[in-house]
């Protein structure tokens, strides 16, 4: 026999009780609740990641109008950054601007630094994480 909350359908099976039906949107609506923050706090973590310029792989050099590291009084070179850039700071060079406190003279410099990042270099998963789209 079927209890009020299954009842037999036309065709072959039941039809989804209220309970089945209840359960699923109690799991849907918990998967919004709990995955919501996740992305908010993904996408804060983004913009407050680092890129040191030049890393520690390179300290104290200079960099080239190419982004490579270069020899202190290189001409033409832009001098290390005194901290490393955020993601915010980051993303703002990538698209062309200058952030406050970067000097627009070494912008490109900074810029093309970080676009030849490759894994296993400090700031690497920063960049990476900027270029996911969202």
């Amino acid at each position: 026999m079927s209890g009020p909350d299954e009842t037999k359908g036309e065709g072959d099976g039941f039809v989804a009780s209220r309970r089945a039906v209840l359960a699923l949107g109690a799991i849907a609506a918990s998967t919004v609740v709990t995955v919501r923050p996740a992305l908010a706090q993904t996408a804060g973590s983004i913009m407050a990641c680092q890129i040191p310029v030049p890393g520690p792989q390179a300290a104290g050099s200079y960099i080239g109008q190419d982004g490579r590291p270069v020899a202190p009084g290189t001409p033409g070179a832009a001098p290390p950054l005194a901290r490393p850039l955020t993601g915010e700071e980051a993303k703002v060079l990538l698209r062309g601007s200058t952030p406050p406190g970067v000097d627009p003279a070494a912008a490109q410099a900074y810029a093309n630094y970080i676009r030849r990042l490759q894994a296993g270099m400090s700031g690497f998963t920063c960049y990476a994480s900027l270029q996911m789209p969202r």
